[in-house]
């Protein structure tokens, strides 16, 4: 008999790190000319990317949640496992959290998308910050808005 209780068994995988991904949305008018715009640092405060999309005529929060996409996207084409996210988007964080309700049935769709991609996580955490907090997701929303004006 083996002195390993687990002999045959795959070592467990190490936790791994944890990204942050600042992400915005915006629209100039509401409805009106949309973008988003999102800066992916890995776990040493190394910008692993930048992400930015003109969307065309679309409400802000729908900016928004594109912007979460984009990020949860790219995280699992890079296979990260854990990812922090911070919004200035106070109704998208507290939507994600199960703090408040997605009354409009536009953003449902949007909504359980994003809940769907975030659970294939191993880890996945968002908050709020004020505008100030994602200054640089900010310009990258702006810089996609400009594109389509």
């Amino acid at each position: 008999m083996s002195g390993n209780l687990f002999a045959g068994s795959q070592p467990a995988q190490p936790a791994g790190e944890w990204f942050t991904a600042h992400c915005d949305g915006g629209s100039r008018g509401n409805p009106g000319p949309a973008g988003y715009g999102a800066v992916i640092e890995d776990a040493q405060g190394r910008v692993a990317a930048r992400l930015s999309r003109f969307l065309g005529r679309q409400t802000n929060n729908y900016a928004e949640y594109q912007g979460l996409l984009a990020v949860l996207d790219w995280a699992q084409a890079h296979q990260v496992k854990r990812l922090r996210v911070v919004s200035d988007s106070e109704l998208m964080v507290r939507q994600m959290q199960g703090r408040y309700k997605v009354k409009n049935p536009g953003l449902r769709s949007l909504w359980e998308e994003a809940q769907r991609r975030a659970a294939r996580l191993d880890g996945f955490e968002i908050t709020h910050t004020l505008r100030g907090g994602n200054r640089e997701a900010d310009r990258l929303a702006n810089e996609a808005m400009n594109k389509g004006m």
